[in-house]
């Protein structure tokens, strides 16, 4: 890899936000695939591939979406459902609550959220859902749960204040070196 290259990645990596105000643009069909072709590209336990999408960009499918979020405070004109899928797992013979299993969703919603900037938009997590209400709404198949919301739009210009202004960390503040590292 050039070190341009890595430089680009590197300021992607930096220059991401989560974004929690959206403009009522839709998303180009192109950029949500672009996004979702990206989240395959993820490394997923013993390159399984258990992790499941269910993207939307009906308005009246989102409207549910953010009535069963309360995390949802965005208004996205896209939305994908990262989920896993139980049963292909346990075939594969891992335990339900494998850890292995969370990984890869976060892996996944890493990587789209990463995609969606280095496309322009805007990209946001949401956890706090009813996973019952958001299998329901959107149909899921029985052994599909749906573990984590990917909202999607363009940024608003204005954006909400940040949860906590100023409290950036280093990586030094988040790293033991074992053993203590000499400097």
């Amino acid at each position: 890899m050039t070190t341009e290259v890595a430089d680009a990645v590197l300021a992607t990596i930096r220059s991401r936000r989560v974004v929690r105000a959206m403009t009522d643009e839709p998303v180009d069909p192109a950029q949500l695939e672009a996004v979702l072709d990206a989240a395959r590209w993820a490394p997923t336990a013993g390159n399984r591939h258990l992790q499941r999408f269910a993207a939307t960009t009906d308005p009246r499918v989102l409207r549910v979406l953010r009535m069963v979020s309360p995390g949802m405070i965005q208004r996205p004109t896209a939305a994908v459902v990262v989920c896993v899928d139980r049963a292909q797992a346990v075939d594969f013979g891992f335990r339900p609550d494998t850890p292995g299993l969370s990984v890869d969703v976060g892996t996944a919603t890493a990587t789209m959220l990463l995609a969606a900037h280095a496309l322009g938009l805007g990209a946001g997590p949401v956890s706090s859902f009813s996973r019952a209400a958001v299998a329901t709404v959107l149909g899921l198949p029985e052994d599909w749960t749906p573990e984590l919301i990917v909202c999607l739009g363009h940024p608003a210009p204005q954006q909400p204040a940040p949860m906590r202004p100023g409290s950036r960390v280093g990586w030094r503040d988040l790293t033991l070196w074992v053993p203590p590292r000499q400097d």
